[in-house]
């Protein structure tokens, strides 16, 4: 109880101090938010896997960082896949695995060029295997992305993020359809809906849930976005935001075309470091389809891009218009294959590597 202080009305005083508290039952109370917590959570999970989500790993920081640590603890050998989420998506760990008896690490990052992964290996002396870098132009050869910041992660991660990410693993993710993805997540399903537009404000449609992953960050395409046309839709629709028309100001041309060779030359300085230390790069450019592989075609034409970072580097490529059996893939959202067909990619990926001795390292 507050005491009265000089200068205080002594019957306010009186009334503050004499004031009976309520008697509560916290046991009954804590119970009650307990129930009826796990009320919501049950209400939640059954929403979304009536949706057709499922449990499984979440693609996180962590999980990546768990991979990447392979190659320090013993994997100083393995094949590594780097890249963005064509790569991710589009290379099957089991069909790779079943045709070279051995399963490679999968390093690829959804929505993120891989030059920051690809410097990092560069400068790891530990890593003397194969690496396969992905090339999806628009993020390749601009250097965009919004998860450069988990090969620090591997370097920064704390002791309580590991006991976090394992107990994540083992616990949570393989029960829990709603905990799978972001996508689901409560805040994130608020932030996507229909608000009243704010004047002077472009609102983009975040991208949604494309993928399922294993435990080893094995990942492929949702079958939702194969199979229900709707949320097709919606993920197309979501794509068509970075469609924008052909620049036209003579100076973005110009800036355009620098950042492209900026990013070339970053990709050319590590592979010749990997090289020296005996480490073959293969580049490989993933199917794409539809207003995607159109507007990759005017803003990154391939005899200024793809054919520049091959001739510069002298490392060996596979550009999926140039082999038969890389072509005709279903891709429903014209960038990731699904993934019957990721599986057959793969396949036809791992014979033209044998057949065409592509890991024999070249000189420029």
């Amino acid at each position: 109880m507050r005491p009265g202080q000089p200068g205080d009305d002594p019957d306010v005083v009186d009334a503050y101090v004499e004031r009976p508290l309520p008697s509560l039952n916290l046991g009954v109370t804590w119970i009650t938010a307990l129930v009826l917590g796990v009320c919501a959570l049950i209400a939640w999970e059954m929403y979304w896997r009536d949706f057709g989500a499922r449990p499984g790993y979440r693609n996180s920081d962590g999980q990546w960082t768990i991979q990447r640590r392979r190659i320090d603890h013993g994997d100083h050998d393995a094949t590594v896949v780097i890249g963005s989420s064509r790569l991710l998506f589009d290379v099957q760990l089991d069909p790779w695995q079943q045709a070279t008896g051995a399963r490679p690490i999968q390093l690829a990052l959804e929505g993120t060029s891989p030059m920051n992964v690809l410097e990092d290996l560069a400068k790891d002396q530990d890593f003397r295997g194969k690496l396969m870098v992905g090339v999806t132009p628009g993020l390749f050869f601009t250097g965009r992305g919004f998860r450069h910041g988990v090969v620090d992660y591997v370097h920064t991660e704390t002791l309580s993020q590991r006991a976090s990410e394992w107990l994540s693993m083992h616990w949570l993710e393989p029960n829990l359809a709603y905990y799978s993805d972001a996508d689901f997540a409560l805040f994130t399903v608020l932030k996507r809906q229909p608000w009243p537009p704010r004047d002077g404000v472009r609102e983009r449609v975040a991208v949604r849930k494309l993928q399922e992953s294993g435990a080893d960050r094995a990942s492929w395409m949702w079958d939702k976005v194969e199979h229900d046309p709707a949320y097709l839709a919606i993920v197309q629709s979501i794509w068509m935001q970075n469609f924008m028309p052909a620049a036209t100001d003579p100076a973005k041309i110009e800036a355009h075309w620098q950042t492209i060779d900026a990013q070339i030359a970053r990709a050319v300085a590590a592979v010749h470091i990997l090289r020296d230390r005996g480490v073959p790069v293969l580049f490989v450019r993933a199917p794409s389809s539809g207003p995607y592989l159109d507007n990759e075609r005017r803003d990154f034409p391939r005899e200024r891009t793809w054919d520049v970072l091959l001739e510069r580097s002298g490392a060996r490529g596979i550009h999926f218009e140039d082999h038969a059996e890389l072509q005709g893939l279903n891709t429903p959202e014209w960038s990731h294959l699904g993934r019957a067909d990721a599986e057959k990619f793969t396949r036809a990926l791992t014979a033209i590597i044998e057949r065409d001795g592509l890991w024999r390292t070249t000189s420029p």
